[in-house]
Order: C-alpha cells, then sequence, then structure tokens
C-alpha cells in the first residue's frame, strides 16, 4: 500500500485539466457540490491542493469543512508564510487542532513551530487572530510569549519608576521588551494590541502569566490541555499508545478470549476522524491477511472494524512519535498497523485450526493482533516485514 492513497479517475481528470486549462477546471469545479469539492482537495495529492483551491469558487466554505490534519497538511505546503488567507476560512477548532499536531516536540511545545503558526494565524486578520488567541489554552499562549519577551509591572505609587531600556507599553501598566537582541516583535504587538483591545482580561492573564507563571508548570498544564483535544481526534496519550508494543511471550500468542465468538475487536462506534477517511484494501486480494479477512465481514462489522483499525494505526502513530503534522504519517502508520497485525494474526489462525482468519479477526482485539506481530518482529527482526 502506497504511503498516500492513489487520487481517483475523477480526481486525476481535473488534476490534470487544472494543469493545461485553469477556466475549463474552474467550470467543472462549479458544477460540484460543496461536498464534492471538499472530497476532491481531499483526495488531491497535497502538493496540488494549492492549485486546486485557488481555483473554487467559495474556496473559505471548503475550508471550514477540512478535517483538521487534512488542513494542517495543506498549510503546511502552501507554507505558514503565505497561510493566512487559508487559515482566515479555518474554525476555531481547525486553528487550535492545527497547532496541536504540528507546533509540539514530544511533551513541550515547540517553540519555533508555535511562533510560525502564531504568525501565519497573525496574517489572516485581527478577528482570526483574536478567535484563535481565544480558542487556544491560556498556557500555550503564555508559553509563546514568555520566548519572545519579558514583561515588567510598573509598581503601584512609584512615580518615578522607569520602564527598562527598549521597553514598551500598550496601556502604562504593563511593559514588554524583546528576550533576544533584534527580535521583530511586531506580531507580538499585534496580537497583544488585539487582546487589550477586544478582550482585555485575557490580555492581563498573558501579562501576568509572563511574569509569574513558572515555565515546567505551564508546559504541564497546556500538555494536559492539548492531549485532551488529540484524544477527542482518536490520539491516546503517549504513555498508553506505547502498551501496544508490550512483548506477548511465545506460549501466550496462540490464546484466544474465552468468550464465545463475537465481534471483540469491533466494540467500538464511529468517532470524527481528522483526516479524510482512506480507502482501506479491504478485499479477497488484499497484500495483508488482515484485510483479506475484514472482506467476508458482514457490512455493519466492516465498518466497525475500520474505525477499530484507524484507532490502532492512531496509536502507532503517537507510539512511534510519529509527526501527528507531516501529510506522511498516518498513511505510514497504516502500513505498519496493517502488517504486524497480519502477522499476529496469520500466527493465532496457525495454532488454532478449524477456525478461520476471519473468525479469529471478530474474537481477537486488533492491539492483541499487533502486539503478536510485533513480539514475533522482536524475536526475528526481518518478522514485521513479513506479509500473510
Amino acid at each position: 500500500m502506497s504511503s498516500r492513497p492513489t487520487p481517483s479517475p475523477p480526481v486525476r481528470a481535473l488534476l490534470k485539466l487544472a494543469r493545461t486549462d485553469r477556466p475549463a477546471a474552474r467550470s467543472e469545479l462549479e458544477k460540484l457540490s460543496l461536498d464534492e469539492r471538499v472530497a476532491l482537495v481531499c483526495e488531491s495529492p497535497v502538493a496540488r491542493r494549492p492549485d486546486i483551491l485557488d481555483l473554487l469558487p467559495d474556496r473559505e466554505r471548503v475550508i471550514a469543512r477540512l478535517p483538521e490534519a487534512e488542513l494542517c497538511f495543506t498549510v503546511k505546503q502552501v507554507g505558514l508564510a503565505d497561510a493566512g488567507p487559508l487559515l482566515e476560512g479555518a474554525s476555531d477548532e481547525q486553528i487550535v487542532a492545527c497547532l496541536d499536531l504540528d507546533a509540539w516536540d514530544g511533551y513541550v511545545p515547540d517553540r519555533e513551530r508555535l511562533g510560525h503558526w502564531i504568525e501565519a494565524i497573525a496574517d489572516a486578520g485581527e478577528k482570526t487572530l483574536l478567535r484563535g488567541a481565544r480558542a487556544l489554552d491560556p498556557e500555550s499562549l503564555v508559553l509563546f510569549l514568555k520566548d519572545r519577551i519579558e514583561v515588567f509591572l510598573k509598581p503601584s505609587g512609584d512615580d518615578g519608576w522607569e520602564p527598562p531600556l527598549g521597553a514598551q507599553t500598550l496601556e502604562g501598566q504593563f511593559y514588554f521588551r524583546a528576550l533576544r537582541e533584534g527580535d521583530d516583535l511586531a506580531r507580538v504587538g499585534e496580537l497583544l494590541h488585539v487582546l487589550f483591545a477586544q478582550d482585555y482580561w485575557l490580555y492581563y492573564r498573558m501579562m501576568q502569566g509572563v511574569i509569574w507563571e513558572l515555565q515546567g508548570e505551564t508546559e504541564e498544564w497546556a500538555l494536559r490541555w492539548r492531549t485532551g483535544r488529540l484524544m477527542d481526534l482518536g490520539f491516546p496519550p503517549r504513555e498508553e499508545a506505547i502498551a501496544i508494543y508490550a512483548y506477548v511471550r511465545p506460549e501466550d500468542r496462540a490464546k484466544l478470549p474465552e468468550a464465545e465468538p463475537r465481534a471483540a475487536a469491533f466494540d467500538v462506534g464511529s468517532w470524527h476522524l481528522p483526516v479524510w477517511m482512506p480507502q482501506l484494501p479491504v478485499e479477497a486480494d488484499a497484500r495483508h491477511l488482515l484485510f483479506r479477512a475484514a472482506a467476508k465481514l458482514p457490512e455493519a462489522e466492516r465498518r466497525s472494524f475500520f474505525y477499530a483499525f484507524l484507532g490502532l494505526a492512531n496509536t502507532v502513530a503517537v507510539a512511534d512519535r510519529l509527526p501527528l503534522g507531516d501529510a506522511e504519517s498516518i498513511p505510514a502508520a497504516i502500513d505498519k498497523a496493517a502488517a504486524l497485525a497480519s502477522a499476529g494474526l496469520e500466527c493465532i489462525a496457525n495454532a488454532n485450526p478449524p477456525l478461520d482468519p476471519t473468525e479469529i479477526l471478530r474474537r481477537t482485539p486488533l492491539e492483541r493482533l499487533f502486539r503478536v506481530g510485533a513480539s514475533l518482529a522482536r524475536d526475528v527482526p526481518d518478522a514485521g516485514a513479513q506479509t500473510a
């Protein structure tokens, strides 16, 4: 399976038309419904999306309908320095998700990327900047400001107090200056000005936070907020995700749940996907045994399998520390989840005749299949590369 899905024939035709005859491509796009335009953008290669967006008659409406991660991939392709118009049409939830996916390095915000994202939001205009600042947790904003400025509070009743050299103020109470010599504070000043003018209490919270809040404690709270939001998008905390690599001893690998046969692996309903729904090759001649077995499931169980498998892929992405804001990460996690879960399925099926792989799949949680496959790969380093 390729790292990114191959565009469908209609999408390929429109992409070709966009390259050879833009007026004709624009005319064809006008015939599509909003849902079809959203699908076209998401099914197009990330590198081609800016061209498609430029041709859309209602780009803002399409942007607002993109899954969060797809917007993140598209913005990065355009470049954060030029992404203001895209982010102007994004919802508050999309903006925050972009930062959650791409502006972190492990357990702490990546100060440089966080700054680039906030500057891109500022380029989208004051209204978008205010929306984004209000939607993001205050701790992340405080961390952004702490990295750029130091803040001084004028002592009450001290008329002889002089602000530090180079400090500037918006209201005569809080003064701020750049932490690093030569740092251009234009975007920081714009953020503070918007907050002061339109949300004074958030402005006050930010300035006090830069002065008094401890770095470590602020990072811990920012991580908590981000972790909760990512869980809503199907990404578990890493301390939970790494459990899928817990070693299964050889004598335990073939064991099946003692309960009666049921769709144990699929006790999951549909949930909000941050990426465009991928087309998994659940077919009788699929490369991976997992998908060949799933092809024989009843339709309702296949749908539940689909969401359960994507949950597994998200867990793999988190456990492997794949950059969630990278367009190649989830497809790579899907490939790995399919390969190792198939190896685990083959191992258990071979040890439990006459049950076929589909019945094993119905009775065994996907995380268990993956753990068995990962354990096989640890015993034989190239086992994970074997596909059934």
